[in-house]
This record gives structure tokens, sequence and C-alpha cells, in this order.
């Protein structure tokens, strides 16, 4: 009413919808209630919440989010909040399958499907390569990333996607978690993976590889699904200015918000290395 009283008579208004003059006139010198007020301030609070975790969190995962710092606030009442102020979820880009490879190297068996279950860290590994868009050229990003923790353990980026790229994410892995022998570590088929010096360094480890079938990116699915979110989370709908730039967006995605902050419904909304944690006390229980 207030927003058409400039040019419709109030009487007018209040006719139409079905109000009385001196309701209205009460309303208007009635101060906000309790509810309202805190509304007010618990949507500033989601909104906050919202944007620090880069507009990636759906409802459930930003409702456990806040529950995990405190904040009781109902799930519905969160859900009515972030309506009133446009507060939406990023939109992934949607999947496209590639076309398969012409294979040369014969692959390694495939040991492992999906859902990629491990019961304790360092079981599992699974791991791929992607490519950011950058104003100098694309920028090649490797990661292998744990299976039971969804922990990313080892990864390296650079200008190129010769095997050296795939060979340091798997060094960088190995010196710090310095697995047990019987690790299974799954790819696809990628020249990168299927290399002879690739395999003789996993062999060295003990490490079993395991590979997907021709085609199905499903196959891998766990290393898939990382890389959309992280494309997702650090704003890829444009290209960066440099490498450079891509380089520390990455870094601190995965060592900084991923490993530590993020969390992932399938270990019960928790971080990887919370999720590692707990694993590490319980055992020391036992």
């Amino acid at each position: 009413m207030d927003g058409q009283r400039m040019m419709f008579p109030l009487t007018d208004l209040c006719r139409a919808l079905k109000v009385s003059l001196s309701g209205y006139h009460a309303w208007k010198r009635r101060p906000p209630s309790i509810r309202a007020t805190q509304d007010v301030r618990l949507a500033a609070v989601i909104a906050a919440t919202h944007r620090e975790l880069r507009e990636s969190y759906g409802s459930r995962r930003l409702w456990r989010e806040l529950r995990r710092r405190g904040i009781d606030c109902g799930r519905h009442r969160m859900d009515r909040l972030r309506r009133a102020h446009g507060l939406c979820t990023r939109r992934r880009r949607r999947f496209l399958r590639a076309r398969t490879a012409y294979q040369r190297t014969p692959p390694a068996p495939r040991l492992c499907t999906w859902p990629f279950a491990a019961p304790s860290p360092d079981r599992l590994w699974v791991g791929d390569m992607t490519q950011l868009p950058t104003r100098e050229g694309p920028l090649h990003f490797a990661a292998l990333i744990d299976a039971c923790s969804r922990r990313v353990v080892g990864w390296a980026m650079d200008d190129h996607q010769r095997l050296d790229l795939t060979e340091r994410a798997l060094d960088m892995a190995l010196q710090q978690r310095r697995p047990k022998p019987g690790l299974i570590l799954h790819h696809d088929r990628g020249s990168q993976y299927t290399g002879a010096r690739y395999r003789a360094k996993a062999e060295a480890a003990n490490i079993r590889l395991s590979m997907s079938r021709p085609g199905l990116p499903y196959d891998n699915a766990m290393a898939e699904s990382f890389f959309a979110t992280l494309k997702h989370e650090i704003g890829d709908d444009k290209p960066f200015e440099n490498r450079e730039a891509a380089r520390s967006a990455v870094f601190e995605y995965v060592e900084v918000f991923y490993n530590r902050v993020r969390l992932h419904s399938g270990l019960g909304y928790r971080s990887p290395m919370q999720a590692e944690r707990e694993y590490q006390s319980v055992r020391a229980v036992s």
C-alpha cells in the first residue's frame, strides 16, 4: 500500500485490500516484532556465510554449516530467508561426454567401481587431470584423492600435460602419505597414466594400478566430481588473467578450503581433514 499511495487514495487502497483505515495506521506505528528483528540479523549471517563458502552450498549443506557454527536456525526458516534475499546456489555446467581416444598402451585392469568405498585412508586413491582456462593459455592440473576421506593427497600444476605432471602429483602424495603396500590407484586410460614411467613409479611403491573402461568417465566418477566442484566453486565462468592467478586460486581452494573447511555429504557433513582426525582418534582408542 505504501508503494501505491502516490497514485491512489489511501481509502481506495484499504477498500480494495479489505483493510480498515485505523488498522493500517496502527500497523504503521507498530514497532517490528522480535521475530522480524531476529530475521534481519539471521539473514545477514546467512548471506555472509553464503558468500564465504563461495555461493556453492545448497540448502542442506548450508544449514548444517550454520548449525556447526552454533547458529540456532530451522532449515525451513533459513530457506525462507534465502529466498527473500535472493541467495541462490551457483549452477553447475552441463556434463559433456568426450570421445574415446585411441589407446596405444594396454591399460591396467579395473579393480574398483562406484561408489569407490575404502575402509580406511590410503587404501584407495583416485586421480585425474583437468585444465583451467587463462588468457595466457590453459593451466593443467593433476590431482590424487583419497577415497576414504575425500582429501586431496597430491597435486601438480603446469602449462603442459606431459608425463612429469602426473608423476609430480604422485611423488607429492607418496611423500606426504607414505602408504603401506597394497594401495590401489585408480585412473582413466590417459597416456599420462598408462606410460611405462608412471607404471614403474607405482610398482616401485607397491601400488596396484586400476583403470576405467574406455569412454566411461563414470568409472572415475569421484575424480570427475572433484574437478567439477573445484571449477564450479573457484568461478570458471570466465578465464583467469594469467596462469599465476589460476595457480593461486587452485592452491587456496585445495589446501585452505577443500581439505580443511568444506563439508562433504559423503563424510556425514565433515571436512576431509576432520574425517581423518576422527578416524585416527577412533583407531588410537581401539
